[in-house]
């Protein structure tokens, strides 16, 4: 089936991709999807764009068909949705802001106090 000729795609969750032929109606399988998990995702080697290249420490690449052996499944227009907490990121930030800005009052108090012991020295 050519690109042209396809009227119609879905992905199904098992990786599954097929097509509706715009001519015929035909629906017929285009490819299959698989995924990969690494015995240790942390030690991928992160190559910008969402990329990773597998290294020693993270292992060999152990491929899979989505939904079976635990690797995940695949959704058909879907938006993955953000693993940050933006509520706790913003109360660290301003926890952290806070903490700068009395260190560096602390700072100033402190090279205050030496200028006043400076000038009675003298």
């Amino acid at each position: 089936v050519y690109k042209r000729q396809v009227s119609t795609q879905s992905t199904w969750e098992d990786g599954t991709v097929s097509g509706q032929n715009a001519t015929t109606g035909d629906i017929s399988t285009l490819g299959q999807i698989t995924l990969v998990n690494f015995i240790n995702p942390a030690g991928l080697s992160p190559q910008g764009d969402s990329l990773y290249l597998a290294t020693p420490v993270s292992g060999d690449p152990i491929e899979a068909t989505p939904g079976l052996d635990g690797i995940g499944t695949i959704r058909q227009g879907m938006i993955e949705g953000s693993n940050v907490q933006l509520v706790t990121e913003m109360v660290d930030l301003i926890t952290a802001q806070r903490g700068y800005e009395a260190n560096s009052k602390s700072i100033n108090t402190t090279d205050s106090m030496l200028q006043t012991v400076n000038a009675l020295k003298r």
